[in-house]
């Protein structure tokens, strides 16, 4: 399971990943077939280290290599 780690400006380190991210084979493709929109976004859940709340935000399939990391603490402000 891929995922990554951002620290925003109150220290809190954000660990996202991917919804499904955990499955294999067939049973992980038919589960991000079935959880991607019809805009090709995907369910990110992003976990603080704090107390702060678990945010889901959705973003594009290629969230991990082109999203950047001011883009994605600002996703989880907004969502928070």
């Amino acid at each position: 399971m891929t995922q990554r780690e951002v620290t925003d400006k109150d220290n809190l380190t954000w660990t996202c990943v991917q919804a499904y991210a955990g499955l294999q084979g067939k049973a992980a493709e038919k589960a991000t077939e079935l959880a991607e929109t019809d805009e090709g976004n995907v369910t990110v859940v992003c976990t603080p280290s704090g107390q702060a709340q678990t945010v889901r935000l959705e973003l594009s399939k290629d969230w991990l290599e082109n999203l950047s990391d001011e883009d994605l603490l600002q996703q989880i402000e907004e969502n928070r």
